[in-house]
């Protein structure tokens, strides 16, 4: 097991969910974090804790990943005890509607492609020429079984997701002479406010979850951090993890 002390590890969407938990668990090895996310105050709370928690060094943005200039502003930005990103996690995403194709909301899909894609792609564009410099990186991609599988009802999404394995495949193939490792976490049902945010009503929220265990942002954020403590010659390409009554997008057990 690679150390993880000491590590900057930059995470973005961290103001909750997936993101939170990733910023809890490699405070915990001792890494120092760069989180980021739309929600300041939010973000600045979670740095407060985890500073008070595990003593170490926290260090916020403001950021909407959809936006460029802001993204490169920002990354620019860092000073100079920061730049030095050993870590990239890709987490910011969303969701929205779980309408046929023929009756969904437009708008959604470019909040989507927005988010889910060019963010992603904004963000370890702005970070991965360091990297390169400095011949040492892993970016790892928060992606989805969503991406692995379409489902009805969420072309766009299932779109979205799909692009961030394509992504992955490629930038390891791009990067794979410059001593970068690229991963892919692919998950399954996972009760964070994400379905709040895809439905907009906390009934049909938690409904998704119903007569079943799903997983929380904590076993993914252990995903991840397995990735990126793994000997020097190991890359772990992908995982994927479902609930334990989970078989694929659309087949669950419920009690």
């Amino acid at each position: 097991m690679e150390s993880l002390k000491g590590k900057i590890v930059f995470i973005t969407g961290a103001s909750s969910g997936i993101g939170k938990s990733c910023a809890y668990a490699f405070a915990a090895k001792g890494a120092n974090l760069v989180i980021s996310a739309r929600r300041e105050k939010i973000v600045e709370e979670v740095a407060k804790d985890i500073r008070e928690k595990f003593g170490v060094k926290v260090y916020t943005i403001k950021l909407d990943v959809r936006n460029r200039e802001e993204i490169t502003k920002a990354v620019s930005a860092l000073p100079d005890e920061w730049k030095g990103i050993d870590i990239l996690i890709n987490n910011a995403g969303l969701a929205r509607g779980m309408d046929k194709f023929y009756d969904d909301d437009p708008n959604g899909w470019d909040e989507m492609i927005d988010t889910n894609v060019k963010g992603l792609l904004f963000v370890t564009h702005a970070i991965l020429p360091g990297m390169i410099e400095r011949k040492f990186g892993h970016i790892i991609n928060i992606g989805s079984i969503a991406g692995r599988e379409a489902y009805p009802k969420g072309a766009v999404y299932c779109a979205t997701k799909h692009a961030v394995d394509a992504i992955t495949r490629s930038l390891r193939m791009d990067t794979i002479d410059k001593n970068i490792l690229v991963s892919t976490i692919d998950a399954g049902m996972v009760e964070t406010n994400f379905s709040n945010i895809r439905f907009g009503d906390p009934e049909k929220a938690k409904n998704v979850y119903k007569g079943l265990t799903p997983l929380t942002g904590d076993d993914i954020a252990d995903a991840v951090v397995f990735c990126a403590s793994r000997p020097a010659h190991v890359n772990i390409a992908e995982i994927t993890l479902l609930a334990a009554r989970q078989a694929s997008a659309t087949i669950s057990y419920r009690e």
